[in-house]
């Protein structure tokens, strides 16, 4: 039997026909593109998902419906996306974050309340979402004492997908809030976490004292 039978026997026609569309060359703008065509559809979204790969799981984050994300749902997902590779099922959390779960008040109460989540991808997906309030220029809310505080005590035992999203938050607010910056700088010091990291040319590194740096920099030549 040949691949396309297959898929056509296994999904709807609707999946069937997306699926063909994709494969490991397919760029995330090009899964946006289908996105944007399809618009929401839920019930194609969970049929997507229920193929256990990396490519067709994006697209099925970006056509759910965040009306029906309860946490019940989401800690499937979560449950779902350990069968990844540590790269795939971190992206997959942060695109999840990015396209779906910022944009309810409802999953917004549910990230904020995941800080001590015993998952390690809903933690990192409350420091994500942290950061992104400060640097998508969103007037942060006034927990930033209590956010260091708790990186200071936390970050080193950290599993590490969390403690890169705890590393990215103090390198934003050291960049925004200059009241914190000496202590991000340190905190990035003490740690050490990321100072031999090799970055490709034109990134910015993890390592706290660069990253702030390199950063404010470039605000103030702007």
């Amino acid at each position: 039997m040949n691949k396309d039978k297959s898929i056509e026997m296994k999904y709807s026609s609707k999946a069937g026909d997306i699926l063909q569309q994709i494969n490991s060359k397919t760029k995330l703008g090009e899964l946006r593109k289908i996105a944007k065509d399809i618009k929401k559809d839920h019930e194609l979204a969970m049929e997507l998902w229920s193929t256990e790969a990396f490519l067709p799981r994006l697209l099925a984050i970006l056509i759910m419906d965040k009306k029906l994300l309860s946490q019940e749902v989401l800690n499937k997902f979560d449950k779902d996306m350990q069968t990844h590779t540590f790269d795939e099922r971190n992206n997959l959390m942060d695109w999840l974050m990015a396209n779906q779960l910022t944009k309810d008040k409802k999953t917004i109460a549910l990230m904020e309340s995941w800080e001590k989540s015993p998952s390690a991808l809903q933690r990192r997906a409350f420091w994500y979402y942290q950061a992104r309030l400060r640097w998508t220029g969103q007037t942060p809310p006034d927990n930033t004492e209590d956010l260091l505080s708790a990186i200071e005590a936390n970050i080193t035992q950290e599993e590490p997908a969390v403690q890169w999203a705890m590393n990215f938050i103090a390198g934003w607010i050291g960049i925004y809030d200059q009241k914190y910056r000496a202590r991000c700088i340190k905190l990035g010091e003490n740690t050490g976490l990321y100072k031999d990291e090799m970055v490709s040319k034109g990134c910015t590194p993890n390592y706290l004292p660069e990253f702030i740096a390199i950063e404010v920099n470039k605000r103030n030549k702007n």
